[in-house]
């Protein structure tokens, strides 16, 4: 039996989706509400290390209601790839959608925005997780071109983010007083639980990926997309609708009643921030990335932009030090990342990053992009490799 050739895959364009005004680091905390009635006095100094200074939320500033749910602005996204690509809904053979933060556990967010879209009958796929959610969902639809299920198939990547972050998922008693010392000295502290609705807001990107470049001016090829977990290796760091034992096992919200998930805040993000400085540069991007290059025979001079995914500029430095250590001397004039004026949107993000530099006019014919993502929920990464044709 002879098996089939693999199609090269285009990236032909990108469409994104931010809901509502952008909120800035003054406006947030009226938006998303205050714990306890008490003003947070963590997030002038947690604002000050991440480097965002606006992000979307998906949240009334007059009502604090909801504006959007996660499949409206997935489709949202879609509409606006594929209007910009020239195409039509009923083009699309498959979509694939990664998102943290469905609306419902059932259906599967896929199911649900290919509701909203109200597209005829196609291929779908839901990809769980975090921040790689969003490439991992790409991969899906890559494959599926590339092994000729489609000729046009769509990949998103979602978070609403704020759904977890409003005061209210916090009991109406804040915690302790936050240890503003200690935050000083290790900025790494932000990343725990109430320091994190500082972190995350709402997006969705979406990308129109084809077994032929587009025609309306650039595409980037898909050299290679290499995903991999440590999760045998190592424990949880981020989750949600959990909380975390003594002995590190995670107890899920199934196994308490309502009554108690409420109360010890089940549904909010919570992360190890100890762990996030341990493994996140040393496992995701020093360990997975030396082993990735070496496969892949990666030299930075000819890598003419990196796209970083970091969750904060805290993490811009040792980012930089480990491609130094690695031999891979990427000078920042090289990086694009618009975490600043975007904020952290997860598995959305790495789609806003590519869809803002797709349409800078900075991209020329023959340059080649790698774009990282790395995850902390259980600890996992993934790179991608690009060249504009």
């Amino acid at each position: 039996m002879n098996t089939p050739r693999q199609r090269t895959v285009y990236l032909t364009d990108f469409g994104a989706f931010f809901p509502n005004a952008p909120v800035d680091n003054h406006a947030m905390e009226a938006v998303l509400g205050m714990v306890g009635g008490k003003p947070s006095r963590a997030r002038r100094l947690v604002l000050a290390r991440n480097g965002i200074k606006q992000r979307h939320y998906a949240i009334d500033p007059q009502s604090r209601k909801a504006t959007h749910t996660n499949a409206d602005m997935t489709a949202q996204a879609i509409r606006s790839a594929l209007h910009r690509a020239g195409v039509g809904l009923e083009q699309m053979a498959c979509l694939a959608c990664g998102t943290s933060s469905p609306d419902q556990l059932k259906p599967a967010h896929a199911h649900m925005v290919h509701g909203v879209l109200q597209a005829p009958p196609m291929e779908i796929g839901s990809i769980t997780g975090v921040c790689t959610a969003g490439i991992t969902a790409m991969k899906y639809a890559w494959m599926t071109v590339a092994t000729g299920g489609a000729d046009l198939a769509v990949s998103t990547g979602s978070e609403l983010a704020s759904s977890f972050m409003r005061a209210e998922q916090f009991g109406a008693q804040p915690d302790a007083e936050p240890d503003i010392e200690a935050l000083e000295k290790m900025p790494v502290l932000a990343f725990e639980e109430d320091f994190l609705r500082w972190m995350l807001s709402d997006a969705a990107g979406a990308a129109v990926l084809q077994s032929t470049p587009g025609s309306r001016g650039l595409s980037l090829r898909i050299d290679w997309i290499d995903c991999v977990s440590y999760a045998g290796e190592l424990p949880a760091c981020m989750y949600s609708g959990a909380n975390k034992d003594a002995d590190g096992r995670l107890r899920g919200w199934r196994e308490v009643s309502p009554e108690i998930a409420a109360k010890d805040r089940y549904f909010a993000v919570k992360q190890d921030a100890r762990l996030l400085d341990e493994y996140i540069i040393e496992v995701c991007l020093t360990r997975a990335l030396g082993a990735i290059a070496a496969r892949r025979k990666l030299d930075a001079g000819t890598i003419d932009w990196f796209l970083p995914h970091y969750s904060s500029a805290y993490f811009r430095a040792p980012l930089y030090k480990a491609l130094m250590d690695l031999g891979l001397q990427i000078p920042y004039d090289r990086w694009f990342t618009n975490l600043a004026s975007r904020g952290n949107v997860g598995s959305a993000m790495i789609y806003v990053i590519l869809e803002e530099l797709f349409y800078s006019g900075m991209l020329k014919k023959g340059q080649r992009l790698l774009c990282v993502v790395p995850e902390s929920a259980r600890f996992s990464v993934c790179y991608m490799h690009l060249t504009v044709v």
